[in-house]
């Protein structure tokens, strides 16, 4: 017996650091629903252990190919029961990704949310917490996030439903998102 949600999924779209993962968790736990990290997933489906050991050790198109692969199935999966989907900041980008977000959103078993914050608020984070994930561009995180928000956003704007700052405090940008989604 399949369970359906009659709530869509939510997935979180937006540049590292834009709080996909941190929001993300918190969102699911408020809905009472599974979280899904994609990264998370990606990195598992390799028997590598990390993002950056996929990239040093595949290549970026062969990561790609695997976080497309994890999508489709975090969509046809995950997606019915309402969960919370937070992509990796390249994953729209990734071959055939951006048709599966834009079918599942066609289906109504997506709501997807753009986390957007300025490249100075993102570069701050991530020089804080840098996680495992290559540099891809720049010569620092802020630059990176400046580089990489020029070429991603509009496929990002292009995408979403909705779209929430979250330059603000955590419990604030939690707030933002549960308005921007339907109840």
């Amino acid at each position: 017996m399949t369970i359906h949600n009659p709530r869509p999924a939510t997935v979180l779209i937006g540049l590292r650091g834009s709080g996909k993962t941190t929001l993300g968790r918190l969102l699911a736990a408020r809905r009472s629903v599974a979280f899904v990290d994609l990264d998370d997933r990606t990195v598992a489906s390799s028997g590598l252990p990390s993002v950056s050991a996929m990239f040093r050790t595949l290549g970026e198109p062969a990561f790609r190919a695997a976080e497309c692969a994890a999508l489709s199935h975090a969509l046809a999966h995950d997606a019915p029961l309402g969960a919370v989907i937070a992509l990796g900041g390249g994953t729209p980008s990734a071959p055939g990704a951006r048709e599966l977000l834009e079918r599942a959103r066609a289906l109504g078993t997506v709501r997807i949310v753009l986390l957007d914050a300025p490249p100075q608020v993102l570069g701050a984070r991530l020089a804080v917490a840098p996680g495992d994930r290559p540099l891809l561009v720049g010569a620092d995180f802020a630059e990176e996030a400046a580089l990489l928000a020029e070429r991603r956003m509009p496929l990002y704007r292009a995408l979403a439903d909705a779209t929430v700052t979250t330059a603000a405090s955590t419990h604030e940008s939690l707030m933002e998102i549960e308005r921007a989604l339907p109840a």
